[in-house]
């Protein structure tokens, strides 16, 4: 009876069971055997600041954070995580009661959603959203419901009367990514204020997921939710080292909200984790006390490798959606012939070398992201020059 069991219900837990592997872990193994550029996975293919490389060195080698942190974090690190708040911001938050780290912002969001939700509340997502977003919300019990941001005029844009008539009676929380992912979209104050207000009338809760807050670009400006009017006490700000700082293998992210959300949300987080990455969060404690000249040259450089990017992209035939922020470009497939994402993704790497990112499986919707493609950026530049040169054959 090797292999078999007594019941015939599948292993997997129901609520999961549309999940299955995901995208990024196919198309990274696709790069690997056809030995194609990795456009698709978010990471960068160098390292952050060296400085930031040796302090963890400095505190693995010091002994500190080799065993179990603090619960909650380092001390270091939530005293940091609060100056980068009120720096940046002018948001005001104690280290103690109203900062937690967690082991990267996927932890963050998990902690959040199993913490604050049950069995039937409704979540609106901004569609198309990461897809850990909706798997969280099915091992909470949760149902998802989307709002999908659609194309206009060179952007992704969100609809407010489309937002405002998808909350019911049984919604409980708005889970909100701006700078977003995979769009590149970033929200207007003018979107802010009214996804604070809407929040406000009708007692909704927020998680706010903005890792990629120090990436924006051109006219656009980073505001977190949790400033405006209303906000402060019913607001879960999700931030993360990754992608500011480029060391997204160390995996140290953070909430901060007001005491009794972070209760909760710590109350889920111990026993996922417990704790993580402990030498890791006293380097990051020191990044996060970086310059405000280090942040400015991160996204000079972005910027300039998105410019080189958008523009080959569109120069291959494709259309591209040049985003305010992140490191993806969404392109339509469509001018190249294609219509469909995933086949599109899966061949590329034959027909040019190149892994993306089939945008669809961001969706509930499937259809509405069916001609849209991510390709992430944050490579070194003559990885791109090569990925740029290997794309133009598609219009060839």
């Amino acid at each position: 009876m090797t292999g078999m069991t007594s019941s015939a219900r599948p292993f997997l837990n129901r609520r999961l069971a549309e999940f299955g592997t995901t995208i990024f872990a196919e198309m990274s193994a696709l790069a690997l055997r056809t030995g194609s550029i990795n456009l698709g996975q978010g990471f960068p293919d160098t390292d952050g600041p060296e400085e930031i490389r040796e302090a963890a060195v400095r505190a693995l080698r010091d002994g500190r954070g080799n065993q179990y942190p603090p619960g909650p974090g380092i001390p270091e690190l939530r005293a940091a995580v609060a100056a980068h708040q009120r720096h940046h911001y002018g948001l005001s938050y104690d280290p103690d009661t109203e900062v937690l780290v967690t082991a990267g912002a996927t932890e963050a969001i998990a902690a959040s959603l199993l913490a604050l939700l049950e069995p039937g509340d409704e979540v609106i997502a901004l569609e198309p959203y990461y897809d850990s977003y909706a798997a969280c919300i099915a091992m909470a019990g949760g149902t998802r419901v989307p709002v999908t941001l659609r194309p206009d005029a060179g952007s992704f844009r969100l609809d407010l009367d489309e937002l405002r008539g998808a909350v019911t009676d049984r919604t409980r929380l708005l889970l909100v990514n701006t700078p977003h992912n995979p769009t590149g979209t970033v929200l207007t104050r003018a979107e802010l204020t009214a996804i604070a207000e809407l929040a406000v009338e009708r007692d909704l809760l927020v998680v706010t997921d903005e890792v990629y807050e120090h990436l924006v670009f051109d006219e656009a400006e980073h505001l977190p939710l949790a400033a405006f009017p209303g906000m402060r006490e019913r607001t879960v700000t999700i931030g993360s080292a990754g992608k500011t700082y480029s060391f997204t293998g160390w995996k140290v992210g953070w909430v901060t909200a007001a005491p009794g959300l972070v209760t909760a949300v710590r109350s889920a987080k111990q026993f996922l984790t417990y704790v993580s990455s402990g030498p890791f969060q006293y380097a990051v404690a020191e990044a996060l006390a970086l310059p405000d000249s280090y942040f400015t040259a991160f996204r000079a450089d972005m910027l300039a490798k998105r410019d080189l990017l958008a523009s080959g992209l569109a120069e291959a035939g494709f259309e591209v959606f040049r985003p305010a922020g992140t490191y993806f470009v969404t392109t339509d497939i469509r001018p190249l012939g294609e219509t469909d994402g995933f086949a599109f993704c899966r061949a590329l790497p034959e027909r040019a070398g190149v892994v993306a990112i089939p945008n669809a499986v961001f969706y509930d919707h499937r259809e509405a992201g069916a001609p849209f493609v991510r390709f992430a950026f944050c490579k070194r530049t003559e990885v791109l020059e090569e990925a740029v040169r290997r794309l133009k054959a598609l219009s060839a």
